[in-house]
Formats: C-alpha cells, sequence, structure tokens
C-alpha cells in the first residue's frame, strides 16, 4: 500500500494508538475500556502501521514469562484501512521484533473470525475456544526462524 509506513511505536506514538484501540475495540466490538487497557501496555514492544502520517494499525508485543513464547495482541487495524494489508505489515514487524530479541515463538489469541487470517501468516490453532472480553477466541502459535 502506497504511503503506508509500519514501525516500532515510540511514546508519542501512544496516544494515537490507545485511541485507534478503542474505537476499534471498545467502540467497535463493546470491550469493555477496563479490560483493552491493561498494566502490560507499559511493557510491550508497540507496532505503529501509518497511513500518510496518521495511525491505521498496532498490535503489542509481549516478552515470554518462560520458554521462549512472546505474545502478540491487541491487533487492531482502522476500518478503513481493512483489506490492504495493514495488519499483515503490523504482524511481520512484531514477529521480526520476536526474533530480534531472541525469542523462538509468537502466539496469540485470536478472535475466531480472523482465524484465517493467521492461518494465512503461518500461526496454527492451539487447544480449544474460549470467551475473552465476552468474544470467542482461540489460542494460536508460529514457530520463529
Amino acid at each position: 500500500m502506497t504511503g503506508l509506513v509500519v514501525r516500532l511505536a515510540e511514546p508519542g506514538d501512544r496516544p494515537a494508538l490507545h485511541a485507534l484501540r478503542h474505537v476499534v475495540f471498545v467502540e467497535g466490538q463493546g470491550v469493555p475500556p477496563e479490560l483493552e487497557r491493561d498494566e502490560q501496555d507499559e511493557r510491550c514492544d508497540h507496532a505503529v502501521a501509518l497511513l500518510d502520517g496518521v495511525a491505521v494499525g498496532t498490535g503489542r508485543l509481549l516478552a515470554p514469562t518462560a520458554g521462549g513464547t512472546a505474545t502478540v495482541g491487541r491487533m487492531a487495524v482502522a476500518a478503513g484501512a481493512r483489506g490492504r494489508g495493514v495488519g499483515s505489515a503490523v504482524l511481520r514487524r512484531l514477529e521480526q521484533r520476536a526474533a530480534e530479541r531472541g525469542w523462538t515463538a509468537v502466539e496469540l489469541h485470536a478472535q475466531v473470525h480472523a482465524r484465517g487470517f493467521y492461518e494465512l501468516a503461518g500461526y496454527t490453532p492451539v487447544g480449544s475456544t474460549y470467551l475473552e472480553a465476552g468474544i470467542e477466541h482461540l489460542t494460536m502459535r508460529k514457530q520463529l526462524r
């Protein structure tokens, strides 16, 4: 997509990322605000997708607690930018960051409707579906090279 830049977020990007997540998760999906924002945000690497300087996508990478498996979360793309490769670009940047840190695998809690998106990116379902913030999810995992 012309004009799209995906990079690790800087502290000054945080307000725009939180605003985007609020629109996508709280307003769009009914996730309670107290569940959307948590204490882990400060410990994560965040990626930002900018289209002509405007934040249209984001995701975060949480360090592994044990075993080398990092966690991708809070993947959000603005409605007008969906289906244009923004989510894939954010996911690739987060996976690249995990590899840079020497982590061997990434897992995520995919909303069931997004399962195909993550399977195309090389993720494999692990276990059964479950509810998270009132939305059906499935844990998916990918080994990094």
